[in-house]
């Protein structure tokens, strides 16, 4: 999730691999899309305050009442691991949305959202 996101985790598994990050690939996969992951300040203020170009991934909504955006969490991703060493080319996927295509994927909040019980998914990482 974003916390874990602004909180370093992909810094921290980087590290943890023991290799040099020019040598690590990484893909993205689905979760909540740009036109549909609605935050507050606080979750732009969190990736802000470590990288002033992170505001590039927030689009503001423009609405009346506290400030709210539509953060982009692949480009999020994709800043932290080329700041963390990582080879641009060598990151790929990103883009597929969980909450807009429902024929393919499970999305807790689209479930929730439609008053509907919902479970959970779960993200892997392995070393070869």
């Amino acid at each position: 999730g974003w916390r874990g996101l602004a909180g370093g985790v992909l810094e921290a598994t980087i590290a943890s691999m023991q290799v040099p990050p020019p040598e690590i690939m990484a893909y993205m996969g689905p979760a909540i899309g740009l036109t549909q992951f609605e935050v507050g300040e606080d979750v732009r203020d969190a990736f802000v305050a470590n990288d002033d170009n992170a505001s590039a991934a927030f689009k503001s909504k423009n609405e009346s009442g506290p400030q709210k955006y539509l953060a982009d969490i692949f480009a999020l991703a994709r800043m932290r691991m080329i700041a963390a060493g990582m080879t641009p080319s060598n990151i790929t996927g990103g883009g597929l949305c969980t909450v807009t295509d429902e024929t393919r994927f499970f999305s807790y909040r689209r479930s929730t959202k439609m008053g509907k019980q919902s479970g959970r998914m779960a993200g892997l990482i392995w070393l070869e």
